[in-house]
């Protein structure tokens, strides 16, 4: 089971005749399709969307970041140091190895190994990135509830600002 949360930050922007008439257009086509829906009424439809939120919230609590674990990181888009793929190593809460698995990745461990980040890093950023009212602020949660995804992008019309990780291969440390 995968879940997936997000926040948006809306600027206002002056709109156009024609981009007020698409939109007009667009939101007529959604409501004749809307007429020969599936039957879902929008009180249930409503009910999905807050049982969604619970199930985003309970994944989001339920993890708790252990002291040791390793997990893969493949981290993507932007200009930023932090791109590559990683095998790291957590111990003490604190990245104990990290071992470059691309040619990026190998470039980062020999010359900034500190950007390397735990997972609790990541959700850090994640956090923040919503503090700061980032365009886009993802992430998707493995059933156990730790992140799989986190995609940010925090100007929607900048180039290069954009940060995607994928987490895979987590495994806590044996207790």
């Amino acid at each position: 089971m995968t879940v997936v949360e997000g926040t948006a930050a809306m600027t206002a922007a002056p709109l156009s005749a024609r981009a007020v008439s698409t939109v007009a257009l667009i939101a007529g086509l959604l409501c004749s399709i809307a007429g020969c829906g599936t039957g879902t009424s929008a009180s249930s439809a409503s009910a999905e969307k807050t049982g969604a939120k619970s199930a985003q919230a309970q994944s989001r609590t339920a993890w708790q970041e252990p002291a040791a674990y390793t997990y893969t990181l493949r981290s993507s888009e932007g200009e930023r140091a932090l791109i590559g793929a990683f095998r790291i190593t957590v111990r003490d809460g604190a990245v104990a190895e990290a071992v470059g698995l691309d040619d990026s990745g190998r470039r980062v461990v020999e010359g900034f190994a500190d950007a390397v980040p735990t997972i609790g890093e990541l959700l850090d950023e994640l956090a923040q990135a919503r503090r700061d009212g980032a365009d886009t602020a993802e992430a998707r949660y493995a059933a156990d509830g730790h992140p799989v995804r986190i995609s940010l992008d925090w100007e929607e019309s900048a180039i290069d600002d954009e940060a995607v990780y994928v987490i895979s291969g987590y495994e806590p440390a044996d207790r």
